[in-house]
C-alpha cells in the first residue's frame, strides 16, 4: 500500500472531520431517519430518503478517512533541518523570470491542496518540477497554457 504524505496541519484537519462526522453528524443522521419514519410510509417520504442519502454519504467519507489516515505518512516539516532544498511541506517563494512576479507556495498532501491559500498538491506540475532543487535553482514548469521559467528565491520551514 502505498503511504500517503501529510503535513501535521493536514492530518489534524482530517482527524477533525472524522471526529465531527462520527459525533455530531452520524448522531444527528440517525435522529433524523428516526423521524422520517415516524411520518409512516417510508415509500414516499422524501425525508426520509434524504437522510439516507445524507447518511450514506457520512458513512462513505468516514471510511474515506479512516482509510486515508491509515495510510498518513505525517511529516513534520520544523523537524526536519532547512538546507535551501525544495521537499514536502517546505514553504517556497519563487520569482517568475518573465514578468518579476513573486509567488510563494507551500508543498503540501493531496488532501491539503488550496489553490487559493497557495497550498499545493506536492503531485502538482509545479511541485513535481521544484521537489530536490534548491535556492537560486531555476526550474521550468510544464503547464497546461504553456512553460513558466522560475528562480527559486527561498525554501523556509514554516
Amino acid at each position: 500500500m502505498n503511504r500517503v504524505p501529510m503535513t501535521v496541519q493536514g492530518e489534524q484537519a482530517l482527524r477533525e472531520e472524522l471526529e465531527r462526522l462520527k459525533k455530531v453528524d452520524r448522531p444527528r443522521i440517525t435522529q433524523a431517519i428516526a423521524e422520517a419514519r415516524e411520518h409512516g410510509d417510508l415509500k414516499e417520504n422524501a425525508e426520509y430518503h434524504a437522510a439516507r442519502e445524507q447518511q450514506s454519504f457520512a458513512e462513505g467519507r468516514i471510511k474515506e478517512l479512516e482509510h486515508k489516515l491509515s495510510l498518513a505518512q505525517i511529516i513534520d516539516i520544523l523537524t526536519i533541518p532547512a538546507t535551501g532544498k525544495v521537499i514536502f511541506g517546505a514553504t517556497v517563494t519563487l520569482i517568475e523570470v518573465e514578468t518579476d512576479r513573486t509567488v510563494a507556495y507551500r508543498l503540501v498532501g493531496e488532501d491539503e491542496a488550496d489553490a487559493k491559500a497557495n497550498l499545493i498538491s506536492i503531485n502538482s506540475p509545479i511541485a513535481r518540477a521544484l521537489v530536490g532543487k534548491m535556492e537560486g535553482d531555476e526550474v521550468t514548469v510544464v503547464a497546461p497554457g504553456g512553460d513558466i521559467g522560475y528562480q527559486i528565491e527561498a525554501v523556509e520551514h514554516l
